[in-house]
């Protein structure tokens, strides 16, 4: 009898990347290559949020079969690129993880093991992790640990990091959720873990990451955290108040 190989979906979004997404992207599926071993097939998706340089062009010049290649003339957010590749993604395990190297892609083959260790149908990459290791500035510690109190006191969600760009999902997850999903920018990880904890998935856990902060990329926006702020408070009202993520609303989503 032949045995089914598991498969892993990756999908990276990409903005204004033209310098560094075809060494990221390279540096991702040798990672995985080298960490999957014989029992998992795996593919790398990447969406270029927006052909506003050179991004497409530079992802295009990865040669492997492995990576595919998506592209839209519009920015539409990270959200919003995250669920389009999710709609390309055929892996029983669907992960996401930022552009950029920021966060290692060695984080990918943790986040599976602990997805086998808890039998898991959601793995968060956790900054706060006792394992984790992190350059984390100051002002970053103190914004997420106020908006991490507010996340549980709205959602109850068991995590203590929610906002770090790599998460992994077993697909039943992801074909439920995705139709309801609705944020586009900056509330997206919020929208996504609430909506499946809403749903019954509750087996939501966190693992450990490697972070390492670009001085020149990861200063705080103000603007950027009251958006947030205001995405979450909409996610809130719709999953409380409006029920717009119940099944008997389904006439009223609003699919991409």
């Amino acid at each position: 009898m032949e045995n089914h190989k598991r498969f892993l979906s990756v999908i990276v979004p990409a903005y204004k990347q033209e310098k560094t997404i075809k060494k990221d992207l390279e540096n991702i599926e040798e990672t995985i290559k080298e960490g999957l071993g014989e029992s998992y097939d795996y593919e790398i998706i990447c969406v270029v949020d927006g052909e506003l340089d050179k991004t497409r062009e530079e992802a295009m010049k990865v040669k492997s079969p492995k990576v595919k290649i998506f592209s839209y003339k519009e920015n539409k957010g990270k959200g919003f690129a995250v669920r389009y590749g999710m709609k390309q993604a055929k892996g029983d395990l669907i992960s996401f993880l930022d552009a950029g190297m920021d966060i290692s892609p060695k984080g990918i083959m943790m986040l599976m093991a602990h997805m086998d260790w808890y039998n898991a149908d959601i793995i968060v990459g956790s900054k706060k992790h006792p394992v984790s290791r992190v350059n984390y500035p100051f002002i970053r510690r103190l914004l997420s640990f106020g908006y991490h109190l507010g996340i549980k006191v709205l959602f109850d969600l068991p995590l203590t990091d929610t906002q770090s760009g790599i998460k992994i999902f077993k697909r039943e997850v992801v074909e439920k959720i995705l139709p309801r999903l609705l944020v586009k920018t900056y509330a997206m990880d919020i929208e996504f873990l609430a909506v499946a904890k809403y749903l019954g998935f509750d087996r939501i856990y966190e693992g450990p990451i490697e972070v390492r902060f670009n001085k020149s990329t990861s200063g705080i926006k103000w603007s950027t955290s009251f958006w947030m702020a205001w995405d979450t408070m909409a996610v809130f009202y719709r999953l409380k108040i409006l029920h717009y993520y119940d099944e008997k609303n389904k006439k009223n989503w609003i699919t991409d």
